[in-house]
């Protein structure tokens, strides 16, 4: 399974996944549909599914155009049934979705928005996070509530250390600098944070980031409770 990272509008991601044999794909989040075009022409791809973590206009933007003209199959949580365009196969929490090549779980993390899921092709020990978990951070809460996004987060904290986690924006730099105002005496958060700089210098993505490297350096993700994670989210939407 081969991942194309794919810069949309001003700071998102869109992932395109596909099956070099078979020349199938899939796109989680196309914010816009050029960008996707563009790729899958060139590869000579097969865009046969379209998955979306949330309905957020930068995250499902592509849908229609890209529904239309490769005739894909959009998938997305059922309660979104409503709020996601032209969704087309619904999906619920702890399930396997499963077409081809493709094989993911279903995990229902709200606290971003209420319908918010992630795609975790588990075999492939990769996660697709939407504005759940940054690298280096995590979404603003807009729908839920700030006990969701703690619990959705320590839910990811218990897949596979070694699990790579593709996010919805590249929002590192931002991120790092509040952890490290916050997390001062971290060492191995300095260490990240000075490779973090380093790629964004060489115009080169922060993304993916390892789960191992979140849970020592993402300060939500070490927040021990409840309430100081809401202290930390709040200090953070004002920082």
């Amino acid at each position: 399974m081969k991942i194309e990272i794919i810069p949309c509008l001003n700071d998102n991601y869109s992932y395109l996944i596909f099956d070099e044999d078979k020349r199938s794909a899939c796109v989680i989040d196309p914010s816009e549909a050029k960008p996707i075009i563009e790729i899958v022409e060139k590869n000579k791809l097969k865009l046969r599914y379209i998955l979306n973590t949330h309905h957020h206009h930068d995250h499902v933007g592509g849908n229609s155009e890209l529904k239309k003209k490769y005739n894909s199959k959009i998938i997305g949580f059922k309660d979104d049934k409503d709020r996601i365009p032209e969704i087309d196969i619904l999906v619920k929490n702890n399930q396997i979705w499963k077409e081809e090549n493709f094989e993911a779980k279903i995990y229902h993390i709200p606290g971003h928005t209420s319908g918010h899921i992630a795609f975790h092709f588990f075999k492939e020990k990769k996660i697709f996070t939407g504005d759940t978990l940054f690298s280096l951070g995590c979404g603003r809460i807009f729908e839920g509530t700030y006990e969701q996004m703690f619990n959705s987060l320590n839910l990811i904290k218990k897949l596979p250390k070694d699990t790579e986690i593709y996010c919805g924006h590249e929002y590192t730099l931002q991120n790092g600098n509040f952890c490290m105002a916050n997390d001062t005496n971290n060492l191995k958060l300095k260490d990240k944070f000075s490779k973090v700089k380093k790629k964004l210098e060489n115009n080169q993505p922060t993304i993916p980031t390892i789960l191992e490297d979140e849970i020592e350096c993402n300060i939500f993700l070490r927040a021990k409770d409840l309430e100081s994670f809401s202290k930390l989210r709040d200090l953070k939407d004002n920082y």
